[in-house]
């Protein structure tokens, strides 16, 4: 490959991404024959990789090691032929077929379809304790790891629709959920409100901040302040065996925003139930286009129905 774009390879189907969305797309597309390219990107193996045991995806009794399991789509989609390159597109061209796509190891690639399948980015506190924790404790999907915390006690931090329904998940677990919230009310729907503050098993800690965690082999605690900085302010700790983050996710689609419609959280907008984004042979697949449900299982079935169309486009415009 060249940077020189005018002497690039026509490549027929590129996957930006390498979580369940896009080793799917590489799967369906590489049963096809369509000898897909993957680019990994920042974090190969996605969001998935940052947890420990997945127990949700189907076919697996005991449950799986997220790493394994995304290790095991990997050599799939290798088996079917995918090639899958390390590095990160930094520029992309959708204003005409094939498109041109510009990565940081200075290569240039033209595509006739493309998948852009580059997840979304949980937002942190930037505590530095979040990452020291990560997968002992800290997670920031509780339909994924509440499971692990059945009759425990758990924290949440945040105060809207998002934060609300994940304590009220937890709550069904564990056996006590504190909800972390720096303002004093809650942006929540009225509906999420009333549920929440009508659980006894969760206490929700207005206008507190989380300074940091504590604990040996594991979250054992948090540090916390109520009302930060005003003359009541008070500094105490919480027990607690998970910390969650609800405070929302950030979709990895900035590059794609001059081409292709995203909502005003900036996941990419695709055409129904289908992964078309309205530009010919360009498709959105996983947690880049989905601000619902953000689960392994869910990105699949995106990524199949993307390697699906992409198939099928390629057919139609032969």
């Amino acid at each position: 490959m060249t940077t020189n774009t005018e002497n690039a390879k026509i490549e027929q189907c590129i996957i930006l991404g390498s979580g369940p969305a896009g080793y799917t797309a590489a799967i369906y597309t590489g049963r096809a024959g369509l000898q897909p390219i993957i680019y990994e990107g920042l974090q190969p193996g996605g969001q998935l990789t940052i947890t420990t045991e997945v127990e949700n995806f189907p076919g697996f009794a005991d449950g799986i090691d997220a790493n394994e399991l995304m290790d095991s789509m990997r050599k799939q989609a290798e088996r079917f032929g995918a090639d899958i390159r390390t590095a990160t597109a930094t520029k992309v061209d959708l204003s005409q077929s094939p498109y041109t796509l510009w990565f940081d190891d200075d290569t240039v690639v033209k595509c006739r379809t493309l998948v852009i399948a580059t997840g979304a980015s949980a937002k942190y506190l930037g505590l530095s304790d979040e990452k020291k924790y990560q997968g002992q404790g800290v997670s920031a999907c509780a339909t994924c790891d509440g499971f692990f915390y059945r009759k425990k006690v758990v924290a949440v931090v945040g105060g809207g629709d998002t934060a609300c329904e994940e304590a009220t998940y937890l709550a069904g677990l564990a056996s006590k959920v504190y909800l972390i919230v720096r303002k004093p009310y809650l942006r929540a729907s009225k509906a999420m409100q009333d549920r929440v503050l009508n659980n006894p098993k969760i206490e929700v800690l207005f206008e507190t901040n989380t300074l940091g965690l504590f604990g040996e082999d594991g979250v054992e605690g948090a540090h916390v302040v109520y009302r930060k900085g005003e003359a009541d302010e008070r500094t105490y700790d919480i027990n607690i065996d998970g910390f969650f983050l609800a405070i929302g996710h950030k979709p990895n689609s900035d590059l794609f925003k001059p081409w292709v419609k995203t909502d005003e959280t900036g996941y990419i907008m695709t055409e129904g139930d289908s992964p078309r984004t309205g530009i010919p042979g360009v498709f959105a697949a996983g947690d880049v286009a989905d601000p619902h449900y953000r689960q392994a299982i869910t990105a699949a079935a995106s990524g199949c129905k993307a390697g699906i169309e992409v198939d099928r486009y390629l057919k139609e415009n032969d």
